[in-house]
């Protein structure tokens, strides 16, 4: 299924717990983020929004491609998909998002014994 399209937060899991775990307890925020996501075939533009903030990285699958984390740090890494689900290998976890009916659902994990899976549900708008 095709991600284009712009989706609110509907629910979320371990947002504090996977905050604390990649040292960005201070930034967390109660706005609804909104992600809206342009697809062109391979070609990606994935941006999220909250009132005086916005993160966007532009990429292709099964590419390397130069991102940018939450905070602005630059970074190289290849963008894969399998089974309709996107992975992206960031600085501190692995994000994966794919389609499940209507809704784009997203989860980041953090490695190790102790890591966390952040899980967010994503209603389309």
């Amino acid at each position: 299924m095709a991600f284009t399209g712009k989706y609110e937060l509907e629910t979320q899991e371990n947002y504090e717990e996977f905050l604390e775990v990649i040292g960005l307890l201070n930034v967390k925020t109660d706005h609804k983020v909104v992600t809206e996501v342009l697809q062109d075939g391979n070609d990606f533009t994935w941006t999220q929004t909250i009132p005086n903030w916005t993160w966007s990285n532009k990429f292709t699958v099964g590419q390397e491609c130069e991102l940018t984390t939450m905070m602005g740090e630059k970074f190289k890494a290849p963008v894969t998909m399998e089974g309709g689900k996107i992975s992206i290998q960031f600085l501190k976890y692995i994000f994966k998002a794919e389609m499940i009916e209507d809704k784009l659902v997203m989860t980041c994990t953090t490695p190790g014994e102790k890591g966390v899976t952040f899980r967010r549900v994503n209603k389309r708008i």
